[in-house]
Formats: C-alpha cells, structure tokens, sequence
C-alpha cells in the first residue's frame, strides 16, 4: 500500500511538473508575439500609427494580460510542491506573480491611452499637432515606466523561480543556473537600464527566451522529481 502511495505522489509531481512546463511554453510564444505585435503601436511615431492598428494593439494587449496571468497560474500550480520545502517561496511566487499582472494592468492601461490619442489625433486631420505632440511624449515617457517596472517585477519573478528549481534540486542545476544567468543578464540589459539611466542593451534580453525554451522543455519531458525535505537536499 505504501509503495502504490508512493508511486501515485512521485507521477502526481511529474505531472504538475509537465503543466508548469507547458505554460511556460506556452508563455514564451505569448510574450514574443504579444511583444512583436504591440512595438508597431507603442514606437515614437504612435500618434499617427496607432490609430490604424488599433485590432492588433488590442489583441496584444489581451495577450500580453493573459500571459500575465499565466505566471499566476504557475505559482498556483507549484504552490503545494515549493511548501515542502519553503513556504516563504512559494508565497512569494504567488504574490510577485500577482504583482506581475496588476503591472500588466498599469501597462495596459498606458496603451490604451495612447490608442486613444492617436485615435483623436487623426479625427482632427492633424489639428493642434504641437499640443497633441507634447500629450503625446508625456504619455509614451510615462507608458515606459510602466513597462520597465513590469520588466522589472518579470526578472524578480524568474529569479525567484530559477532560484526555487536550483535550491531545491528540481531540475539539472546547470539549467537552473543558465536561468538565473539569463535573468540577470536581462535585468542589466532592459530595466536596470530604464531607471539607471544607461542605454538599453537588447541582445542581453535575448537568453531568456532560450532558458524558456530549456526549462519548460526539461520540466514537459521529465516533471518535477521524487519529493526531498530541504534538510535532505542542503544535507543538514
């Protein structure tokens, strides 16, 4: 009977393992499309752009908030795995993921604004182009704090989470570290950058689509291994 429980925990991790790999599949085509789709409509020339990707902007929105909300639902998924061996972390993966969407929201909020100016713009042919200039760089500069604190609250979240999977040994470490590599690098290159006030370095952004790709296949393939106590994984 006990071996039976056994074998019936260690699949139930493997497959709450595969879920957590199959969303942040999932959201790694989110993001990069959501992303791509959303630059034409958020650039310096928005106030003219804007208007006449109006269906694309919103679709991208809606995309980029669902994939929020992914994150969300990774921390839920991993919730009870991650209170075995700490539940301050698992806590504070729900609660930086819900920090995650409402930065999301606050974003949104941005876009959509500016759609909306863009949208005035044009039905008055271009009128008042120098008030509507200025509106239109308060906006776009306040619009880029808000993504840059998104940015921000996005590598705390993966740091926590590459963090969680390389303490307590849920997947090879040398993934888990390429992660955290990845993370920082981004977090230097994008939203270090913004509030620092260096130039953003964009190539440094680029490794953490690949450790998307390396953990959450990893995680599809194998699941979450046999559960250990943090005392057996730190051998105290």
């Amino acid at each position: 009977m006990a071996k039976q429980v056994d074998e019936f925990l260690m699949e139930k991790r493997r497959r709450i393992g595969r879920v957590i790999g199959g969303l942040l599949l999932i959201q790694m085509v989110g993001l990069t499309a959501g992303f791509i789709m959303l630059k034409p409509g958020v650039g310096p020339d928005f106030l003219t752009q804007a208007t006449g990707l109006e269906s694309q902007i919103r679709v991208a929105v809606l995309l980029l908030l669902a994939n929020a909300g992914i994150a969300l639902a990774i921390g839920v998924s991993s919730y009870a795995t991650f209170t075995n061996y700490s539940s301050p972390f698992a806590i504070a993966l729900v609660a930086i993921a819900t920090g995650w969407v409402l930065m999301r929201l606050v974003d949104s909020v941005h876009i959509l604004s500016m759609l909306s100016l863009s949208q005035r713009f044009a039905e008055h042919d271009g009128a008042k182009s120098d008030l509507y200039n200025l509106l239109a760089d308060s906006l776009r500069s306040t619009r880029n704090l808000a993504h840059y604190g998104e940015l921000l609250v996005i590598d705390v979240w993966f740091g926590l989470f590459y963090g969680a999977l390389f303490l307590f040994r849920l997947v090879p470490r040398l993934l888990a570290l390429f992660g955290l590599l990845a993370v920082a690098l981004h977090l230097v290159g994008l939203p270090l950058a913004m509030f620092l006030g260096y130039p953003t370095i964009l190539p440094l952004a680029y490794g953490i689509g690949l450790s998307y790709l390396l953990i959450g296949g990893w995680l599809v393939a194998k699941g979450l291994p046999a559960g250990q106590s943090l005392k057996e994984i730190v051998g105290v």
